[in-house]
């Protein structure tokens, strides 16, 4: 399993924007295979931040997905970015 998970930062005035067309994006991701999760969220903190998590169940199913993602534009500049792709060995509950 993989994760991957982040932060981007766009003009504060532009995540609204950013958020909004990426929504059919994100559907569309999500329908394909192997996918488990894919969120894109403002962050509630820093007005400009915008959280990402995308779930994906091997290496193969993300490199499928990146290879057609076709990603909405134009967008918002995107002014900096933190995401970082883990390998994931094993899961279980959080709590019990």
């Amino acid at each position: 399993m993989l994760i991957i998970s982040g932060m981007l930062q766009v003009a504060p005035e532009d995540r609204d924007a950013y958020l909004a067309r990426t929504s059919e994006f994100l559907v569309r991701s999500r329908a394909k295979p192997g996918c488990v999760d894919f969120v894109m969220a403002a962050d509630p903190v820093e007005p400009g931040r915008i959280n990402l998590l995308e779930i994906w169940e091997s290496e193969e199913h993300l490199a499928a997905h990146q290879a057609t993602a076709n990603p909405p534009e134009p967008m918002p500049a995107v002014l900096n970015d933190d995401v970082k792709k883990y390998q994931v060995g094993s899961v279980g509950p959080v709590f019990g």
